[in-house]
């Protein structure tokens, strides 16, 4: 009789920390939305980082087709690059709503619930998207890459689309910037 095969699951590498972030970053920018740092002027911030929102779209995108050409060191480069730009627009994002006052949106008819529905699945799939991005990139360090694929699968088309209705949110409430 021979042995059945084995297989071997590698242990998911920073489990608890991504956890941890996936816990502690939005409480963090739930809490600090409601702290006010007042004599600051960032109102410059907002087409910066929905340019990082739609920078990160295109470069999400060519990182697919760098792995798919076979180019895995420009696909790890790209890969790390949205990560930076998603880490500085969300310090940007957090920095400008701690020093300014919130913009209500003033668009009125069924565009009004287009914008609503942008905002809500954006925000709440921006929540999700982060420890999806961590465990995703965790398992391609560790060299599990089927895992990583079988993971990313999901994470690239959220991630897309949270990219992306960033910059549809920014494009419909900047007529309403002060």
């Amino acid at each position: 009789m021979e042995a059945p095969e084995l297989t071997v699951v590698k242990k998911e590498p920073y489990k608890g920390l991504i956890i941890a972030i996936a816990v502690v970053v939005p409480v963090l920018v739930a809490v600090l939305f409601r702290v006010r740092i007042d004599g600051y002027d960032l109102s410059f911030l907002p087409p910066i980082y929905a340019s990082i929102n739609a920078l990160t779209a295109v470069l999400l995108i060519s990182a697919v087709i760098a792995i798919r050409n076979k180019k895995r060191s420009l696909h790890e480069r790209l890969m790390k690059t949205c990560i930076g730009l998603s880490a500085s627009f969300l310090v940007m994002y957090v920095a400008y709503h701690m020093t300014s006052d919130p913009t209500s949106y003033g668009g009125e008819g069924p565009i009004k619930y287009v914008y609503y529905f942008l905002l809500v699945t954006h925000i709440l799939l921006s929540v999700i998207i982060t420890p999806m991005v961590l465990f995703t990139f965790s398992r391609a360090l560790a060299g599990n890459f089927e895992r990583h694929r079988a993971l990313a699968k999901f994470t690239f088309p959220i991630w897309l689309y949270v990219a992306i209705t960033g910059v549809l949110v920014y494009l419909m409430i900047s007529p309403y910037y002060k």
